[in-house]
């Protein structure tokens, strides 16, 4: 499919900076957001489904995006997540075989705004150099000072609360209900794999909305608990993170991924701290200081943990450094049955470096239970 009448689109930065575009397809349009890139070659439907995205307009690196068009069962969530699309080669048409549509049918069944034809290596350099931040993607190309004013509306990411707005309205189930282990989920932006992930180890698990209670998850007396990923700021949690607090008094099994992991420290008197631009791609190196090994990661966040306040703490001990920043990639409390990461072991993207995760949180579950 072809569109002769493209709309001229731009990228309004919060400092005033401007990129160039078009409208994905031939209707006009805008949307808003924190401007972050993804460096993953392949991904991109899991990439717009992932609730941890939400409130974020998508930059992808690759130069190609739908070329394989979507199928449903790769969805992370019920529906697209991302504010709006930033690409540079836009494909109408696909060649997978196994798609159940194209990207753009995707789009307007989402009802998401996307641009194209942009100079993606040049507003990612940017990103790189001057963080990320705010923007509108817009076709209202003639009327720059109305974009600015609606972008100076946007609540800033650093400080914002946003796993209310991805979580689950009431508590669900997943699984095989015969399953030998019960796994107690809070979740805080959660992804379909994630729950695939303990089920194919033999886990039952319940999942709960962001504001449940220690005691709304104790009452179905699970042998663990989970701390999902999701999207903003983990300091205004705090329900999740006293939630976290009982969780540990009592000792369960315990395990967090990205904002689970930030939700942990938090709760041990950690600080969090937003990163200038992020870490958000399918191949980002991460040393386990345990093994000594080194793994091939898929990372999505905009924050991350203290590590002078981690590495000062007397009962967290680092157990992962993101290899290219230093920044802390995993930790375990020390004094109790709990460890966290911050990156997405069930992303697998390729490789599987990081899927025993999974097969530890078990472990330590069976170990509880003897």
């Amino acid at each position: 499919m072809k569109y002769q009448t493209r709309k001229k689109a731009i990228i309004l930065l919060a400092d005033g900076t401007i990129f160039h575009g078009k409208s994905v397809g031939d209707k006009d349009g805008s949307a808003v957001g924190e401007v972050c890139f993804n460096t993953g070659m392949t991904g991109y439907q899991e990439i717009f489904t992932d609730p941890s995205y939400f409130g974020q307009l998508m930059v992808t690196t690759n130069a190609h995006i739908g070329n394989y068009g979507v199928k449903e069962e790769e969805n992370e969530s019920d529906r697209a997540k991302i504010s709006g699309l930033i690409c540079k080669n836009f494909s109408y048409n696909y060649s997978r075989p196994a798609a159940d549509g194209s990207l753009s049918s995707f789009l307007d069944k989402s009802d998401l705004f996307a641009i194209s034809d942009v100079d993606t290596r040049a507003l990612v350099a940017y990103i790189r150099e001057n963080g990320a931040m705010n923007a509108i993607i817009s076709t209202d190309v003639d009327n720059i000072d109305a974009l600015k004013e609606q972008l100076k509306a946007v609540p800033d990411m650093n400080g914002l609360e946003l796993a209310s707005k991805v979580s689950t309205k009431e508590p669900y189930f997943f699984g095989n209900e015969k399953a030998t282990y019960r796994i107690a989920a809070l979740d805080i932006g959660i992804k379909k794999n994630i729950l695939r992930c303990l089920s194919e180890r033999d886990a039952y698990i319940k999942v709960f909305p962001y504001n449940a209670t220690y005691e709304d998850l104790s009452s179905w007396n699970p042998d663990g608990y989970f701390l999902s990923n999701g999207p903003g700021d983990p300091q205004p949690l705090t329900g999740a993170i006293n939630l976290t607090k009982k969780i540990l008094e009592r000792d369960h099994p315990l395990f967090g991924i990205c904002l689970g992991h930030q939700v942990i420290a938090i709760a041990n008197g950690i600080s969090t701290y937003k990163m200038h631009h992020g870490h958000r791609g399918i191949n980002h190196p991460v040393l386990n200081l345990k093994t000594g090994k080194g793994e091939i990661t898929s990372q999505n966040h905009g924050f991350s943990v203290d590590r002078e306040e981690t590495e000062a703490h007397p009962n967290v001990k680092i157990t992962h450094v993101c290899i290219n920043d230093n920044t802390i990639g995993g930790m375990e409390i020390t004094n109790k049955n709990c460890f966290s990461v911050q990156y997405h072991p069930e992303a697998s993207p390729g490789p599987h470096d990081a899927s025993y995760l999974f097969d530890e949180f078990i472990e330590r579950i069976k170990d509880s239970k003897k």
